[in-house]
């Protein structure tokens, strides 16, 4: 594919850049000691746009391609990770009714969340992460009601979500092949959403946990047909991963640039410390690793409705290569800033906490490189 960029996606890149340096980066690590997330700015990020790029232009969105979406969300994981998941989990919960709703669903729902409202996808349990295999929770269908009960965790927005796209088993005895996707609205009856998780990092984003209790939902709540959710969820991932891989080279982005700003200005020994050869080194492996990491975020967002039937793989290799990269350019650039870098005076030890968090959300990295190497075993890498 050719990597040059268009004028469009040039713009949209700018945009969000000067975006994030003006709205965004002052704030970050306020919210990150406060442990909040500036509900206000998320929803105004939302309603501006920059959760609905790749959503059509019918629907309140951009209509642009995951290539622009993904741009975009390096630009935002470079000002603040969890601000960024934030506003990333709305495209999230966006992409199960994109690909499974009915067109009133998607007049309905999309139109709303394009607009401002916040959505959650509530896909992980207490027992079932990795093993998507393992959830419990339940759909009981009664006349022309679903009854859900159970629930999720680690749900990013859950604590201030308008909609819950929920993925809950409709014949319990039957598991995971009849996995089925919903959608709950705020305030129904017998939903708590009150439980706050304590984050190391991403702080500035809100993650609960969400209990249903004979949550009572009309049949056309439901995403497509019964017994659909499991493919619907795995093709959410295949979409989302690059996103989360974008992220992911923003924020190791901005602990080189912070490392390499560093560097210019600290003199030891009599000269700047980026003019030890070590020091040379450590910042040439970010530089190479993160212009790669982009390259390969690029790549594959571009194959993001073209190639569905590599797209699995290639996704997990954006997720995993970039969640990697993240960490080890956090901890590298720390330790350019030394003492400096482990005090809260610099962002350094915020975007080290915040890495972490992307070698595990969107699927493990363990589970990335099992996808990887089912494709090779598969013949599709």
């Amino acid at each position: 594919m050719a990597f040059e960029l268009t004028t469009e996606q040039l713009a949209m890149q700018k945009m969000s850049r000067d975006y994030v340096e003006k709205e965004v980066i002052p704030i970050s690590a306020e919210y990150d000691e406060k442990e909040e997330m500036p509900v206000d700015l998320v929803r105004r990020m939302i309603a501006e746009g920059f959760s609905s790029i790749s959503i059509p232009e019918k629907y309140g969105g951009a209509g642009m391609d995951d290539l622009t979406l993904c741009l975009v969300f390096e630009e935002l994981g470079r000002g603040c990770a969890g601000i960024a998941t934030g506003v990333g989990a709305n495209s999230l919960a966006a992409l199960p009714i994109m690909l499974a709703g009915s067109e009133e669903q998607k007049k309905k729902y999309l139109t709303d969340i394009c607009s401002g409202k916040l959505a959650s996808f509530c896909l992980t349990e207490p027992d079932a992460g990795s093993d998507v295999s393992s959830i419990s929770t339940s759909a009981i269908k009664d006349g022309s009601e679903y009854i859900i009960n159970g629930s999720k965790c680690f749900i990013t927005n859950g604590t201030y979500a308008d909609y819950y796209v929920v993925f809950a088993l409709v014949d319990p005895k039957r598991g995971a092949r009849t996995l089925t996707p919903f959608i709950v609205e705020k305030g129904a009856k017998g939903l708590d959403a009150s439980k706050k998780e304590r984050k190391m990092g991403i702080r500035a984003s809100n993650t609960a946990a969400i209990v249903f209790e004979n949550v009572r939902i009309p049949e056309e709540n439901m995403l497509g047909k019964e017994n659909g959710g499991f493919r619907v969820a795995m093709q959410t991932f295949d979409i989302s991963r690059p996103m989360i891989g974008a992220l992911a080279v923003g924020l190791a982005r901005a602990a080189y640039e912070a490392a390499a700003s560093y560097a210019r200005e600290r003199v030891q020994f009599g000269k700047p410390i980026i003019q030890q050869q070590a020091i040379q080194f450590m910042l040439a492996d970010m530089a190479m690793e993160i212009e790669a990491a982009r390259s390969l975020y690029m790549r594959v967002s571009a194959m993001i409705g073209k190639e569905e039937g590599r797209l699995t793989s290639y996704s997990a290799m954006v997720k995993a290569y970039a969640g990697d990269l993240a960490m080890r350019v956090t901890v590298d650039a720390l330790q350019v800033l030394g003492g400096y870098g482990y005090t809260r005076e610099y962002p350094l030890e915020k975007y080290m906490r915040d890495a972490k968090i992307m070698q595990i959300y969107e699927g493990t990295n363990q589970i990335q490189r099992l996808i990887i190497a089912n494709g090779i075993v598969s013949g599709k890498i």
